[in-house]
């Protein structure tokens, strides 16, 4: 009996696959990636200004307003994903390109402050749901896909700006499992439909549990924008930064979602937990590890 057992473990233990070396790498650098500071300390350390000062000169229903364009922002990319976007990937510039793009809408919006928001961040957001796509893609993930497309969307909830909302090592995860009820409804729904409603159930809890992270970082770069000179200067800094910050997500998240679908999981995510990161030592570029 005590064979058959000892037999049965070591049959269940082989059965569990081991990452290579090669996929390990890959998966550190994709935790690099995801625990790198908040989108607001990479604002810190590059305008050299605290973000209380443009907080504090952000007009008082400044909340509403960029609730409101976050929501905006994300259902006009929400409607890209279900719609347009193809599993064909643009050339091998157009990281750069995006980020060109951002800088200009940067610019606007710095010069015309929080008046521009409504106008500049749907067409930001666009651009940067474009990018993410292409690194999925490139992460060697089918766009054509719905469930690929609303998990593009996805990477707009993480990277948030306090430490208990960084993704983190628990952080990524307890984002992923929050999300994944409202993604896997609304892919259902997409498929079921083939179109997309803005009063359907399914789509509205997508782009609001997505909306209430984006909106923070939203008010992260608003408040920057406020700060005097600041504003009109670096409005496109400050947006080259925004699509770097989600490139950088992207670039972690779908790296993990392909060893995910190689080794499951549950595999990926304790393999995950037991690399050791160095915050100080971040990588600067999203290019994928070959």
């Amino acid at each position: 009996m005590d064979q058959v057992n000892e037999s049965a473990a070591s049959t269940h233990q082989t059965e569990v696959p081991q990452i290579t070396a090669e996929d390990l790498a890959a998966l550190h650098r994709a935790k690099l990636l995801l625990e790198n500071p908040g989108f607001a300390a990479k604002l810190a350390d590059r305008i050299g200004a605290p973000l209380e000062r443009g907080f504090a000169r952000l007009p008082k229903n400044w909340t509403a307003a960029i609730q409101k364009a976050s929501h905006a922002a994300l259902w006009r990319a929400l409607s890209v994903a279900v719609r347009s976007m193809n599993k064909k990937p643009r050339d091998e510039h157009s990281d750069l390109t995006d980020k060109v793009m951002v800088g200009v809408t940067g610019w606007i919006g710095g010069a015309f402050g929080l008046a521009a928001l409504a106008v500049e961040l749907p067409v930001s957001t666009t651009i940067m749901l474009r990018s993410i796509a292409d690194i999925a893609h490139d992460e060697g993930h089918d766009v054509a896909e719905v469930s690929i497309r609303l998990s593009c969307l996805e990477v707009f909830a993480l990277g948030g700006p306090a430490k208990s909302d960084d993704a983190s090592e628990s952080g990524y995860w307890i984002v992923r499992a929050a999300l994944s009820k409202a993604i896997s409804e609304a892919a259902a729904y997409v498929t079921e439909r083939g179109i997309l409603e803005k009063t359907a159930p399914a789509m509205v809890r997508l782009v609001a549990t997505i909306a209430s992270r984006f909106g923070v970082v939203i008010s992260e770069q608003a408040a920057a924008k406020a700060i005097p000179i600041i504003g009109a200067v670096a409005g496109s800094t400050i947006n080259v930064l925004f699509m770097d910050h989600f490139q950088n997500m992207a670039r972690g998240h779908f790296i993990v979602k392909r060893l995910e679908s190689k080794y499951g999981s549950h595999v990926v995510m304790e393999a995950y937990k037991t690399l050791a990161v160095p915050v100080k030592n971040l990588p600067e570029s999203t290019q994928r590890v070959k």
